[in-house]
């Protein structure tokens, strides 16, 4: 609407303000209704934006994983000697026992160098101040001899690696040092507390352990002597240097190797945490883990009833017909907490009766009550004991749930046999390859329900392409009826201010007669 200034009825004394308003409130209620359209709009958005991701989440997630039988071969393992040994076993890792022997753990190569003497200085008194080293301690005042010289490092045992070479400069400080040491691909540090070097290969195993050299300063001693990093016996070097050593097990009698204390062996990662007497096994034995097993069927349930329970409420949510949109007016008449209340009823109600809703639930509904030809048996969720409640036991949106007999944790169910206990005892493959066979039918029903197409975008359930362009058309829907809406207004506010004009005028000529008349 026109912000320009308007001064009406001062001749004529009436209310063309009122009189305005009066006219132009049929348009002015069309842009209501289409900004209230648009709004409830943009809550069924946020309604199908909520739904969608916990059905996509589901898709994405436990879906994912469990349409694979390995996934429900759960193993779990106990070891005689955990304080030198831990395993984890994988889906696929055999049942049985097996004895390992550890007769060497792998080991980073590494050097201790040896304590420097002090920094000795002489301050403009005289006074002689001993101290240790510190990072910012420049090489060449440990010893003036090292500039100049180089000290080259290898890491690896591959004779194509080339050394890296270290020159050390009149200016390069401890610091300086080790962070070019660090570059060439080793761990290396300075501790002026104990004034030592420290350099050590940062993976295990003999194939990373690293070689450094270096020129030597003066007859007998080396750049790596005077840095307390000389290692070699004959050349009075008193550095402490362990070789980069592989782990040695024995599994079942077999030895293998490896550049690292965890190795895994048959679906099974052993870590490797001490080595064992020359006459010790450590036993470690490999069995079902039924309760894992059951505890991720029980979880896949879960996720299943959270979606088909949301699913379920939003189609068969009360109508809310006599439900209005709220008047800014009437909203200032009531709470926060009414309006809020108010509010939520008419958006929980959105996606009542929707078609697409209907058609998500009716689909999982029938995965999970039809059968599956496993190993030449035709089998049901109800084989295992699982199903939903009568109509007067379930919870009026839970109606669609899944429930597990002898579930401890359900109050429904868990006076009743547990079959699915019992299946995974009897038959745990079997067990596998049936919830394996539903999930992948769930996953792959909803692969097809989110694909791509000119209403809606990937992994979306919904039409979020149409309700984007629908909400872009009220939009300019709004503004063009704000538009004639103003145009209007102005148009009366013209009439009136016409009609002021003319009376003014009639006004002014019937004073000038009267005057002239006397």
């Amino acid at each position: 609407m026109s912000d320009r200034m308007r001064l009406m009825g001062m001749t004529s004394g009436m209310d063309t303000e009122s009189i305005v308003q009066q006219l132009v409130s049929v348009k002015k209620t069309n842009v209501t209704n289409l900004k209230n359209d648009q709004k409830k709009l943009q809550w069924k958005q946020e309604q199908w934006q909520d739904l969608n991701k916990k059905i996509y989440g589901f898709y994405s997630s436990s879906l994912t994983e469990l349409r694979f039988s390995s996934a429900y071969k759960k193993k779990t393992t106990k070891i005689s000697d955990t304080t030198k040994l831990s395993v984890v076993a994988g889906n696929d890792a055999p049942i049985g026992i097996q004895t390992m022997k550890i007769n060497k753990l792998a080991k980073s190569g590494y050097i201790t160098g040896s304590k420097l003497g002090l920094n000795i200085t002489t301050d403009k008194d005289g006074k002689i101040e001993k101290r240790n080293w510190e990072s910012g301690d420049k090489l060449s005042d440990i010893t003036s001899d090292l500039v100049g010289k180089k000290i080259s490092i290898k890491v690896g045992q591959d004779a194509t690696v080339t050394p890296t070479e270290i020159e050390i400069t009149s200016d390069m400080t401890i610091s300086q040092f080790t962070n070019k040491l660090s570059a060439a691909g080793v761990n290396a540090s300075f501790d002026s507390t104990n004034n030592r070097f420290f350099i050590s290969a940062k993976d295990t195993g003999k194939e990373k352990d690293f070689v450094i050299t270096s020129d030597e300063i003066t007859s007998g001693m080396s750049a790596l002597a005077a840095l307390g990093l000389e290692t070699d016996a004959n050349k009075g070097g008193s550095a402490t240097r362990i070789e980069g050593q592989d782990a040695e097990i024995e599994l079942n009698g077999a030895k293998f190797e490896s550049s690292s204390n965890t190795i895994t062996i048959n679906n099974n990662t052993y870590t490797l945490l001490g080595t064992t007497a020359a006459d010790e096994e450590i036993s470690v034995v490999t069995t079902n883990d039924f309760e894992s097993t059951y505890d991720t069927i029980k979880d896949l349930l879960s996720e299943y009833n959270e979606v088909i329970n949301s699913i379920y409420k939003k189609y068969n949510a009360d109508s809310a017909r006599k439900y209005n949109m709220l008047s800014d007016d009437e909203k200032e008449a009531m709470s926060d907490d009414e309006v809020e209340k108010w509010e939520n009823t008419i958006k929980d109600s959105l996606l009542r009766r929707d078609s697409t809703l209907s058609t998500i639930m009716e689909s999982l509904s029938e995965i999970t009550t039809k059968g599956y030809d496993i190993n030449g048996k035709t089998l049901h969720l109800s084989d295992f004991g699982i199903g939903t409640l009568s109509y007067f036991e379930a919870a009026d949106d839970e109606r669609r749930a899944l429930h597990i007999d002898g579930d401890k944790d359900d109050d429904k169910t868990n006076t009743k046999a547990d079959k699915l206990k019992l299946a995974l005892s009897k038959d745990p493959e079997e067990v596998a390859d049936f919830f394996a066979a539903v999930c992948k039918d769930i996953y792959g029903k909803l692969d097809k329900l989110m694909a791509s197409t000119d209403y809606s975008s990937i992994y979306k359930v919904y039409n979020d392409k149409q309700l984007k362009k629908e909400y872009d058309d009220y939009t300019k829907k709004i503004k063009e009826a704000e538009q004639k809406l103003s145009d209007y207004e102005d148009k009366w506010y013209d009439k009136f201010a016409a009609m002021e004009t003319a009376m003014s005028k009639m006004q002014s000529n019937q004073n000038a007669v009267s005057s002239m008349l006397g």
